[in-house]
Formats: C-alpha cells, sequence, structure tokens
C-alpha cells in the first residue's frame, strides 16, 4: 500500500498544479456569468400583468365574503341580524315590533321600527324582498255602491266553499298565497265544514280570519257522520284530528265517571284535551 503514496518530487509538483487549475476552473465557473443573453423587461406590459393579478385577486376576495340572498325583512332572527351587522338593540326593536303581529312593509317603516343607521340601510336594503302584494298591490275595484257599517247577514255572505281565489283576494291581508292556501285546504278535504277550520290553514292570524268572516261564511257544509261521545269507542275517537289514544282513553275514562256527557264543552276537563282545538274537534261529534 505505501508504494501506491510515494511520490517524486516532480509527480507531487504535477498533482499541486492539477489542483491549482481544477480550483481555477470552479472559481471560473460560479463567479463568471457566460450568459449572453440580455432579458429585457417592458415596464409597460409588467403594470398590465400585475392589474390583472389585482382583479383577480381583488375577485377572490369577493367570492369568499360571505353572500347575502334576497330576505323577509319581517323573520329576521338573532343571527340573521348579527350577521347583517345590526346591533342587539336594534334587533330586539324589531322583534318586539313584530310580536305585537305588525308587519314591516316598506325600507323607511323597517328604518323607523329598530332605528338603523342610514349607512347600514343603505348595504342590507337592496336585499329586502317584500311579499307581492305589498311591491306591487293590485288596484282595488272600483265599487259603485256604498259599504255599510252594518255587518252583512248569513245571506248576503258569499259561500266559502265556492269562492275563488281571486275573490278571497279582495279580503284586506289574503294575497295569492293565503288565497291558494285556503282554496287548497278546501280541495284537501272535500270543503269546510265551518268557519272555525280557517284556523287550520297556515299562517292566517285572527284578525285576517275575522276579515274574511265578515264576507264569506260555509253555506253548503261538507257532509260527515258524527260521532256519538256517550257512545263512542276507542277506536272510533282516535279518528277524530287530534285525538290520539291517550285522550281517547282519558274522554272514555271521565265519560264514565261521569255517567256520560251533558255538554260537549265538559271535554275541557279531561285530563291531556287540546283545549285550543276544542271549536274543531266538536265538527265531528255529537252527544247521542
Amino acid at each position: 500500500m505505501k508504494s501506491h503514496f510515494t511520490f517524486s518530487k516532480k509527480q507531487r509538483n504535477g498533482i499541486f498544479l492539477l489542483l491549482l487549475i481544477i480550483i481555477v476552473l470552479q472559481c471560473v465557473y460560479y463567479f463568471v456569468d457566460f450568459s449572453s443573453e440580455e432579458f429585457v423587461v417592458e415596464n409597460n406590459e409588467l403594470i398590465q400583468y400585475r392589474s390583472e393579478i389585482d382583479s383577480l385577486r381583488l375577485v377572490e376576495i369577493e367570492n369568499r365574503k360571505p353572500k347575502i340572498y334576497p330576505f323577509n325583512p319581517n323573520f329576521i332572527t338573532d343571527y340573521k341580524g348579527y350577521t347583517l351587522g345590526m346591533s342587539n338593540e336594534e334587533i330586539d326593536r324589531l322583534l318586539k315590533f313584530r310580536s305585537q303581529d305588525k308587519w314591516v312593509n316598506s325600507t323607511e317603516e323597517f328604518q323607523q321600527v329598530t332605528k338603523v343607521s342610514d349607512s347600514l340601510l343603505s348595504i342590507i336594503s337592496p336585499f329586502f324582498k317584500f311579499p307581492e302584494w305589498v311591491t306591487n298591490p293590485k288596484p282595488k275595484p272600483n265599487y259603485s255602491f256604498q259599504y255599510s257599517n252594518q255587518p252583512k247577514t248569513f245571506e248576503q255572505k258569499q259561500d266559502l266553499n265556492k269562492a275563488s281565489a281571486s275573490q278571497l283576494q279582495r279580503i284586506n291581508g289574503i294575497g295569492e298565497g293565503y288565497s291558494k292556501r285556503i282554496v287548497e285546504y278546501r280541495e284537501k278535504y272535500g270543503g269546510f265544514i265551518a268557519d272555525v277550520q280557517l284556523l287550520e290553514v297556515y299562517g292566517l292570524s285572527p284578525e285576517v280570519i275575522e276579515r274574511i268572516t265578515e264576507q264569506f261564511t260555509v253555506k253548503t257544509p261538507r257532509q260527515i257522520e258524527k260521532i256519538s261521545l256517550n257512545n263512542a269507542t276507542i277506536e272510533e275517537l282516535v279518528t277524530i284530528k287530534y285525538i290520539d289514544y291517550e285522550i281517547a282513553h282519558n274522554i272514555i275514562e271521565q265519560r264514565t265517571l261521569r255517567e256520560g256527557y251533558k255538554s260537549l264543552d265538559d271535554l275541557l276537563k279531561v285530563k291531556s284535551f287540546p283545549i285550543n282545538k276544542i271549536d274543531i274537534i266538536k265538527l265531528y261529534l255529537k252527544l247521542n
């Protein structure tokens, strides 16, 4: 092995010279630019490219923002109001106003109720979507006859089971949506039995129902076979809307204790009985 690492003086000089040449070449390679091409930057193109990048960045930022879709301001919740930038006091004013069964029908009325600032109103008001009968009210027909303050008699009223949707829309507070619901409910059950069934039409307030019954009433009620309250079995009672097996059992138990019901209103004393539905349930019952 020693013979491989033993060099003469000339050989050592040659090795050192070779190493020096390698080092010089490496330095030239790293520090000398042999590229003959020169890059020319066009300022106009660079500015245009930067503007395109900035516009794309702005579009992406805009797309990432939470989107607001058209909505009815009457149904703003706490969370919805918070996302819109409303304060707790402004939201509470709106909720208090709505708890009185009142409606906001314009942007100006919304600001009067909530007292939101003009700047916030200008941001959120373009997304307000009021009902069609508010934004595009239909012209009221010009009737030549005089209205009377006296309530209409049964003969003067129109039959609720024969009224069309357009006739129902003449009532203040009844638009296309509500009139369609009334007609659909009537067709679903084969007609109204009594005026009180209007309570089952979703969305109708007591005030609107009162205005309907001032002009309409059930003159041709749907014929049904009423169930005898004092003789009915549990299976017969559960066929009545709003009465389940538990309530039917309680009705029969109370009937046994009373030795028969003297009035349909005695059902109000039955345990778990749906008191707020008594008028609907009474339509399907008789005493004997």
